[in-house]
This record gives structure tokens, C-alpha cells and sequence, in this order.
């Protein structure tokens, strides 16, 4: 399959209780969010709709489509990942998996020059899901593994002597986390991803041919105990 260049992108993020959608078309971006926990099967696509007409394209003239692929609520990763395969299986697209988590650290990376970051979501149930990114080139690269355990069991893995930007809902949930470092700053702006974010990282996943055909499509739940079901016939 021949792409664009630059890249032309279709980035959905339902995973969180913020309801995402963004569009990079020949340099240009454009971008819809919502803070809607309980809307976001009736948001997602009139927001993909209307970013598609602000950039005077239709579906069929993107190259790739990334999608919030968790850790995150079992709900949302199930809409973003169901609404990713319809519209991906109609235009025959190639699709891509961004970390929920990885795309916060995008975020602090790109508006606020953060090198460390440390992402952590109210996963409930007394849990919380962490990842642990260091900037490369630009990009969010994990540190270790992303996990889903008690607060207490975080370990801090990232240089405790450099600042340390901190996102995510698990700070406000779980205000001990801060304290595994007194490097470790909140960044007040970063509570939910934005599918804006996984622009980039989509990119740089692209270069490194980690796209997949719609049939591969893997949401991570990290609790073993929630199972992906394909569209009937997909198995």
C-alpha cells in the first residue's frame, strides 16, 4: 500500500472518560474532544464526520487509522476498537494501537517539554494502571512495562534526580503516587489522553511497519479477565 507523504491520520481515543477524535491531513490538524463518559458511542462519529469535512476529505483518501487501544475503561476500549474495525473494514485501512497512557506522555512531551513522564489512570478497584516514559527523539518511549496494580506496588523506574512530569486521573485518585519521588511535578492540563497526541505516535509506529490490517486489532484491557470479541464472521 502506498501512503501519503506526509502521513494523512485518523486518530480515535474513546478509552478514558474523554471522547477524542483527530485528523492529520498534508501538515494540517484538525480536532474534536468531549468530556463525555456516558456519550461516547453517540460523540465519536459526528466528530469523525465533522473533522473529515473540515479537512474536505473523505474516509477513503486517509491512510491509516490509530485508535486508543486501553488500558483504560473495558467500555470504552471496546467502543474506540468496535468503531475502528467498521470504519476501517469499509475503506479497506490499515490500522495501529496507541498506548492510552503512552499518549498522555505524548502530550507532556509536545506542550510541555517534559524528558520523564510518569502516567497513571484510575483503573478502580483500589487499582491503578502505570506506564513510565522517557522522551526520544521526540517521541514517548515506554520504560519497563505498562501494569495494572495496587498503588503501593509502583515502583519508579525514571531518573528520581530529573524532573518528572506526572498525568493522569491515578494522581488525584492515588495521591501517594507523588510521592515515590520529590522530582515528581502534576501536569493539572494532562488528566485524560487526546487522540491529538497519537498523531506522533502513530508516525513514528508507521516507520517502524507496526501498522496491522484491521483483522489484528488488539485492545489492552491488562486485567486477564476481559476478552476482545471480534464482528461476527471475523473470528
Amino acid at each position: 500500500m502506498t501512503f501519503h507523504s506526509p502521513l494523512r491520520v485518523l486518530a480515535l481515543d474513546t478509552c478514558t472518560e474523554s471522547c477524542s477524535a483527530a485528523l492529520s491531513v498534508d501538515g494540517n490538524l484538525f480536532t474534536r474532544i468531549a468530556d463525555a463518559p456516558r456519550e461516547h458511542s453517540q460523540r465519536l462519529l459526528p466528530m469523525v464526520d465533522e473533522v473529515l469535512q473540515e479537512a474536505n476529505i473523505s474516509l477513503a483518501d486517509i491512510d491509516l487509522i490509530a485508535y486508543g487501544r486501553g488500558p483504560g475503561s473495558f467500555t470504552g476500549i471496546r467502543i474506540c476498537t468496535s468503531m475502528t474495525q467498521g470504519l476501517a473494514l469499509g475503506c479497506d485501512l490499515p490500522v495501529i494501537g496507541v498506548s492510552t497512557l503512552a499518549a498522555m506522555a505524548q502530550m507532556a512531551i509536545t506542550e510541555h517539554g517534559a524528558e520523564q513522564v510518569f502516567c497513571a489512570i484510575d483503573a478502580r478497584m483500589n487499582e491503578v494502571y502505570v506506564g513510565q516514559f522517557i522522551a526520544k527523539d521526540g517521541i514517548a518511549t515506554l520504560i519497563g512495562t505498562e501494569q495494572v496494580c495496587l498503588p503501593a506496588d509502583v515502583e519508579l523506574h525514571l531518573d528520581s534526580a530529573k524532573s518528572i512530569k506526572a498525568c493522569g486521573t491515578g494522581f488525584d485518585a492515588y495521591p501517594s503516587l507523588t510521592a515515590l519521588s520529590c522530582m515528581i511535578e502534576e501536569v493539572e492540563a494532562i488528566k485524560y489522553p487526546d487522540a491529538k497526541a497519537m498523531i506522533a505516535l502513530a508516525e513514528f509506529g508507521v516507520s517502524q511497519g507496526l501498522q496491522t490490517s484491521v483483522d489484528d486489532l488488539a485492545p489492552v484491557y491488562l486485567r486477564d479477565t476481559v476478552t476482545w470479541k471480534k464482528l461476527p464472521g471475523r473470528e
